[in-house]
């Protein structure tokens, strides 16, 4: 795993040469990125930032923010698009759901986004778990919105329901690709699976919002990506976003296409026009969590849901 400012420079250098333009990012610096680095190097707290490679890393650890990614460093599935480790999973930390929780009170976050791997060693796949950093995170900033970005829990009910009913303000699950490259990209996946997730939560738990994301450049057709959108939204998703996949190695699924930012914010135009979701998020360097604050602010003007970002 590549977790210290000279490995992700280095990706960054690696991947700038084969880039397009709008595709490069300036180098992770600045105060507020040192501080970031150094509180969750202290709480020994693992982000998807480092663990994914994201190109977003130096935007939003300067911004003072990050994504939190619990249930250890290891995770027990093999997407290909994936450079979060794999391998033999730790046992759990009890004490990360309150140290995630400190760090949010430190961080002084308003939105936070908790990720994890996928557990599929642990009886409840990693379940409980996720509700009781939800709760740490509750006592710890009462006013915080939370977003959580779960695995598919194998659609078990008794997991989906420990999540939701620590009530996070978000739940989002990704559908990751289109139909036709499910089986191939996320081979220990399901598409039908996870949207079958995505309406379970919505129809038991309304006052949830339901989120999901996609990647694209992995050889999908236009139709294709349009019939994945229109898929999420029969099954109760109200906000998506989409971004351009970035292979992090040569060992992972290459990219098969780069698309300009022309081009998303006209699939976010027809999203919202053709499917009904309160917000589409596209772009080349959007991701699950990227600017989610921002995203679940407006959602929350929009629908007016009683969905609040602290002061």
């Amino acid at each position: 795993m590549i977790d210290d400012v000279n490995g992700v420079a280095e990706v960054k250098r690696r991947r700038s040469r084969r880039l397009p333009e709008w595709l490069k990012r300036p180098l992770p610096a600045g105060e507020k990125y040192a501080r970031v680095r150094k509180l969750l190097d202290e709480l020994r707290l693992n982000t998807v930032c480092r663990s994914a490679m994201c190109p977003n890393l130096g935007q939003c650890w300067s911004e003072g923010t990050a994504t939190f990614m619990i249930l250890g460093k290891y995770c027990t599935r093999r997407c290909k698009f994936c450079a979060v480790n794999k391998g033999m999973p730790e046992a759990l930390d009890p004490d990360e759901p309150k140290r995630v929780a400190i760090a949010v009170r430190e961080m002084k976050l308003r939105h936070v986004v908790i990720t994890s791997v996928t557990r599929d060693d642990l009886p409840d796949e990693g379940a409980y778990h996720f509700a009781e950093t939800i709760r740490q995170i509750r006592r710890e900033v009462p006013k915080a919105s939370i977003e959580v970005l779960t695995p598919d829990f194998h659609n078990r009910s008794e997991c989906l329901d420990a999540v939701c009913e620590a009530q996070p303000t978000i739940f989002n699950h990704n559908l990751e690709t289109v139909r036709e490259l499910s089986e191939e990209i996320r081979p220990q996946a399901d598409y039908q699976r996870s949207l079958d997730v995505l309406r379970y939560v919505g129809n038991k738990f309304s006052q949830i919002y339901v989120k999901s994301g996609l990647m694209v450049g992995l050889g999908e057709t236009d139709g294709q990506v349009r019939d994945a959108l229109k898929a999420l939204a029969d099954a109760g998703c109200q906000i998506v976003t989409v971004g351009q996949y970035l292979a992090p190695s040569k060992r992972h699924y290459p990219v098969q296409k780069f698309y300009p930012p022309e081009w998303f914010d006209k699939l976010a135009v027809w999203a919202k026009e053709n499917c009904g979701f309160l917000a589409c998020f596209a772009g080349p360097f959007v991701r699950s969590s990227y600017l989610a604050g921002e995203i679940a602010e407006k959602v929350g003007r929009i629908a007016d849901c009683g969905l609040r970002i602290a002061d």
